[in-house]
């Protein structure tokens, strides 16, 4: 589902299998001063677990996500999802990590007085508004969680692409 080292190259040209409506969730940190680590290091901590935890429940909703690195002060995660209705359902669920490591975030965010950053954007993608390629690259973002096809199957030109989705 995330990062796989060694993934298989699929040679030619491919783009994502998934059809239909897309919900794209970035979800990142800013470390705004690095000898700050109680407040900031609970925070990078916390997101793993979530991750873990999205990744067995199959009902989840989640569909695939992306770790990635915004320079020495940040770091995000590029999520795909099902819908924006169990995207929002994680997000408040009393039996899940998201709840009480959020209310432990607020907690540190006061009393942190800046030093750690937190930000979020959802994204919610009609079909017909998302298309991708990927060309000798192993599966990747909304391939990576949707499955991969040739691109002649949904159209050789972007705008091809576009309409089919």
């Amino acid at each position: 589902m995330g990062d796989v080292v060694g993934a298989k190259l699929i040679e030619g040209r491919m783009t994502a299998a998934g059809e239909g409506e897309v919900v794209v969730f970035l979800i990142g940190m800013r470390i705004n001063s690095f000898v700050a680590v109680r407040s900031w290091w609970p925070v990078a901590r916390a997101m793993g677990p979530m991750i873990a935890e999205l990744a067995r429940d199959k009902d989840s909703g989640l569909l695939g996500y992306k770790a990635l690195l915004g320079g020495p002060r940040e770091a995000y995660l590029v999520q795909y999802w099902e819908s924006k209705e169990k995207l929002l359902a994680y997000a408040v669920a009393p039996d899940h990590r998201h709840h009480p490591a959020w209310a432990a975030f607020n907690r540190r965010l006061r009393e942190g007085k800046g030093k750690v950053g937190f930000w979020h954007e959802t994204y919610v993608v009609p079909a017909g508004s998302h298309e991708s390629i990927y060309m000798n690259m192993p599966e990747y973002g909304l391939g990576r969680a949707t499955g991969v096809v040739p691109v002649g199957h949904r159209g050789n030109r972007a705008a091809d692409r576009l309409r089919a989705s």
